[in-house]
């Protein structure tokens, strides 16, 4: 992070990544070059043949792929000033897990959303296991890091929804389609400051009431939820 690069492993990944960020390096295998003739001519001149001891160096993951891009961070340092008031939104509030963070992208892109509001305090979106959890959305899905209580305060939102465990059944609630959806930190779920804001707190309801788990995989509840808005 400090040379302003970020890596993108497997083919999926950087076939899916190609193109949203400034590509410096593609790092393959002599096999995958083979096998992807016009991809390695497409970068020819960035394309680095790599045996696989070197490969495994390079890679993050416990079983590497064949191929590794190398892409520049996006120099993005416009200021977020509200959300829209019209239209629905997603936030996320101290989400810590980088394989929950990248799996909410993938979800939100597949629901439709291209763009998430994150607080200063969630996992950093370049960490290598939220970019493999994404699998390509990063292309799709823009993650903005903001003071999210001071852009809830600011932004003329009508409706602000949150899941609490004192929530009401969102099956039986009565949802709008503009607003903004926050979904929680791992363990303590929405901060104090975002709880008083929340005016239409939110309950998945379990199936068993006598007796069930303590709570929700936050990916889980985020791809409830937003199935829950897109499909009413």
């Amino acid at each position: 992070m400090r040379h302003g690069l970020f890596l993108v492993e497997g083919d999926k990944c950087v076939r899916d990544t190609i193109g949203a960020f400034r590509l410096e390096n593609l790092i393959a295998t002599p096999e995958w070059i083979e096998h992807n003739p016009d991809l390695a001519a497409s970068f020819c001149d960035i394309v680095l043949s790599a045996d696989r001891n070197v490969i495994n160096k390079i890679s993050t993951l416990s079983t590497p792929s064949d191929v590794i891009a190398v892409f520049h961070l996006p120099d993005d340092n416009a200021d977020v000033t509200e959300i829209p008031s019209e239209g629905l939104f997603l936030c996320l509030d101290g989400i810590q897990d980088p394989g929950n963070l990248g799996t909410i992208i993938r979800t939100a892109d597949w629901f439709g959303f291209d763009k998430v509001y994150a607080s200063k305090d969630t996992v950093d979106l370049y960490n290598p296991k939220t970019i493999q959890s994404t699998m390509g959305s990063l292309k799709r899905v823009k993650v903005c890091y903001v003071d999210l209580p001071e852009l809830l305060e600011r932004s003329q939102i009508k409706n602000i929804y949150g899941t609490l465990l004192d929530g009401e059944n969102m099956f039986e609630s009565d949802l709008e389609k503009d607003g903004v959806i926050v979904m929680g930190n791992e363990g303590k779920g929405l901060s104090d400051r975002i709880r008083r804001l929340v005016n239409k707190p939110l309950l998945i309801p379990p199936y068993r009431k006598e007796s069930h788990g303590e709570s929700l995989n936050v990916a889980i509840a985020t791809a409830i939820t937003l199935a829950r808005f897109r499909l009413m």
